[in-house]
């Protein structure tokens, strides 16, 4: 888990991109929800999947498909979605990109 409690940090840098591969960090966990960092190699992403609570996503860097319910969103850097709860949603980078995830539960 990153600690930037009471210290000043930059999210894009708090994780970095690998080759092939998608990379998580952990901000906050809590018994209420998540905030994660990811890290996305272009052509990586999540294969289709449900959650059972909101989660906000917001691109800090490149370019996303996100599909909710079959429904397709191109999103780019300083862009954000919210995926609703039991709703399939999937993820794939177009570009590599980074996103901050928060997740909600209700």
């Amino acid at each position: 888990m990153i600690d930037i409690t009471e210290k000043a940090g930059n999210l894009v840098s708090l994780v970095d991109y690998q080759d092939g591969s998608v990379v998580s960090k952990e901000v906050i966990k809590r018994g209420k929800g998540t905030v994660t960092l990811f890290a996305f190699d272009k052509g990586q992403g999540l294969s289709e999947h449900t959650a059972p609570f909101d989660a906000l996503v917001y691109i800090l860097d490149g370019n996303a498909q996100i599909n909710i319910s079959g429904k397709p969103h191109s999103l780019k850097t300083g862009e954000t979605i919210i995926m609703p709860s039991n709703k399939p949603h999937s993820l794939k980078a177009i570009d590599r990109f980074k996103m901050l995830l928060v997740m909600i539960k209700e």
